[in-house]
């Protein structure tokens, strides 16, 4: 499956309708986001049942900052609509197989157990 660009108008959607969606925060001007760009579209070829999802930071202005991305190209990787990894910097092809292997091999109920601690240790903090 190719790489879908995402638009703030369907990035809630996608999130929460697939499984895994991987996101590369990427610009037009950045030389590493370009070097990225073959290694990200290679992996995406190879794992149609993912969505791997482009954002242009500077047509998204809004959502790069909703997500405090700082650097680029950042990527992200969700499951189950919980982000569950978050790195900035162009990976290698190496790299990115283990980050999807270990998206994979989460424990979901746990990840969701830990999750909810933490907002509870939040809430009885405020």
């Amino acid at each position: 499956m190719p790489t879908t660009t995402i638009t703030a108008a369907d990035l809630t959607s996608t999130i929460r309708d697939n499984e895994i969606v991987l996101l590369d925060f990427w610009a037009a001007w950045c030389g590493p986001c370009r070097a990225f760009a073959p290694v990200f579209e290679r992996a995406a070829e190879q794992h149609p049942d993912i969505v791997f999802g482009k954002i242009d930071t500077e047509a998204e202005q809004a959502l790069a900052a909703g997500f405090r991305i700082t650097s680029i190209p950042t990527l992200m990787a969700f499951r189950d609509g919980i982000i569950v990894f978050a790195q900035p910097g162009a990976l290698g092809a190496p790299q990115l197989d283990q980050v999807i292997a270990g998206v994979r091999a989460l424990d979901m109920d746990q990840v969701r157990a830990e999750v909810e601690a933490q907002r509870a240790a939040r809430e009885a903090s405020a």
